[in-house]
């Protein structure tokens, strides 16, 4: 099979692939590869790559589906993991200097163990900014993460290389983190997938104890693909004490997924019928009140809700339960910034991203009244959606104000997805189309706690009804 092909073939494609014999892993893998050797250092998705462990790991997988003995669901394709997530053998650098490479490094995150024992082939870490406290893609570590869409572009952060990559075609999925939008706002500015789970959800360690904690999460170029991931990612680990009860087997994804290829949901032509999403209760807003909204993205964002009403949703325009909560997030986020470098002494604190540094700093000031008096804030914003939920079943807005600004000069458009990390419901971006300049825009849709597969299924009928969104030009190169 050409290896443009195997580049920009999906999750699922590859393993259908394997299955048929049409590819081998060894065969994705080299074609993956090769496409990062040609394109790589122009974008800076990544921290590290070991070529070598994940061609061993690749020809282990093609002798089990030679066997035909594959494990789990995601044996052979490759995967690239946030570097920000503990994975054996390699370092886990955070994007700081004040992170020593020689470890030891010998133990997996959940999520990079729950990868391995699905035969996942893990090829490298991607780049975050450090410490994932800051939503551009940059680090004093790895330098510049660029969009893959337009390198003169950010692909935010804080899971900028994991967003690259995968819209570059440098692997057809990666796992990131999100603690204020650090998964969804880059792939919204990166015309990927991206999904914030519910908090505990998918098991994290070390467990993150003060201000936001980030959420693990996939990232892939379609919905069915993410819903994959994330169910991979779920399965049960006793290292984190906040962690929920294991879904039902394949709730996360089965629901979702096996619902859109049944036939009578589906009318003749192929396309999803009126049934689809019957009696689902949409609450939509495209401002929650505080943010702005350019012409061209309220457009996308219109006939992205026109989509949903017409596969028989109940759609209705809603005011926002709740008021800007940026003061809450900016707090929290101090608080957390503070508790990351406390260990850290003046020499290493030098070498720290300004940002970094700045945000640490406000923490260290904040009274532990004032920390608890944002934590009661959070609160009331969760019983709020709380209240929202008890008369809709999904909140969609626009995942972005707007498009990836430029890396010189460029300020972030405003972000809708804060206020979903404070109250920690799922949520997830999926692509609503493109600007006049030819940047991808993001949809976001929230969920009840633990209703991932509602999330999921409407984000399917987003991707499956709107029209396709085109490959960078680099992913087909």
């Amino acid at each position: 099979m050409p290896p443009a092909s195997l580049v920009q073939a999906t999750a699922v494609e590859l393993l259908a692939l394997y299955r048929s014999r049409s590819a081998s892993p060894v065969e994705a893998l080299r074609a993956v590869l090769a496409h990062v050797e040609r394109h790589g250092a122009a974008l800076n998705a990544f921290a590290l790559l070991d070529e070598e462990r994940a061609l061993d790991a690749a020809r282990a997988s093609e002798a089990r589906w030679a066997r035909g003995e594959p494990v789990g669901r995601l044996d052979g394709v490759p995967v690239s993991v946030k570097d920000l997530l503990l994975t054996r053998g390699w370092p886990t650098r955070r994007g700081s200097r004040t992170v020593d490479a020689a470890g030891p490094w010998t133990e997996d995150a959940p999520a990079v163990a729950r990868l391995r024992e699905h035969g996942a082939v893990l090829f490298g870490k991607t780049t975050t900014s450090e410490f994932g406290l800051k939503g551009l893609g940059d680090s004093p570590l790895t330098g510049i993460t660029r969009n893959a869409w337009d390198p003169r572009r950010t692909p935010g952060g804080s899971s900028a290389g994991a967003v690259t990559a995968v819209a570059a075609g440098f692997g057809p999925l990666a796992v990131g983190t999100d603690g204020g939008g650090s998964i969804r706002v880059p792939s919204a500015f990166s015309g990927v997938v991206g999904c914030k789970p519910t908090f505990g959800r998918v098991p994290a360690h070390p467990a993150s104890v003060v201000g936001v904690p980030p959420h693990v999460g996939p990232i892939a170029r379609t919905v069915g693909d993410a819903a994959v991931l994330l169910s991979v990612l779920s399965g049960p680990d006793d290292r984190d004490p906040f962690r929920a009860p294991p879904p039902r087997e394949d709730a996360l994804y089965l629901g979702a997924l096996v619902a859109i290829d049944a036939s009578d949901t589906h009318d003749k032509s192929g396309a999803l019928d009126a049934r689809f999403l019957r009696r689902v209760r949409v609450g939509v807003s495209a401002t929650l009140g505080y943010v702005d909204l350019p012409g061209e993205t309220r457009d996308c964002f219109d006939a992205a809700a026109a989509v949903l009403q017409r596969l028989g949703a109940e759609v209705e325009e809603v005011a926002p339960p709740f008021a800007d909560p940026g003061g809450v997030l900016r707090t929290l986020f101090a608080a957390r910034a503070a508790h990351t470098v406390r260990e850290l002494g003046p020499a290493q604190r030098a070498l720290l991203d300004p940002a970094v540094q700045s945000a640490a700093a406000q923490g260290e000031a904040l009274s532990a009244v004032a920390y608890l008096e944002a934590e009661r804030q959070r609160a009331e914003l969760a019983l709020a959606m709380a209240v929202f939920h008890r008369r809709f079943d999904l909140l969609v807005t626009p995942t972005s104000a707007g498009a990836a600004p430029l890396i010189d000069g460029g300020a972030l458009p405003a972000s809708f997805a804060a206020p979903f990390s404070l109250t920690r419901q799922p949520a997830i971006s999926v692509p609503m189309g493109l600007t006049t300049a030819g940047l991808p825009l993001g949809l976001q849709i929230v969920g009840r706690h633990f209703e991932e597969a509602l999330v999921l299924r409407a984000a399917l009928a987003i991707e499956r009804e709107s029209a396709p969104l085109r490959a960078p030009p680099l992913r087909a190169s």
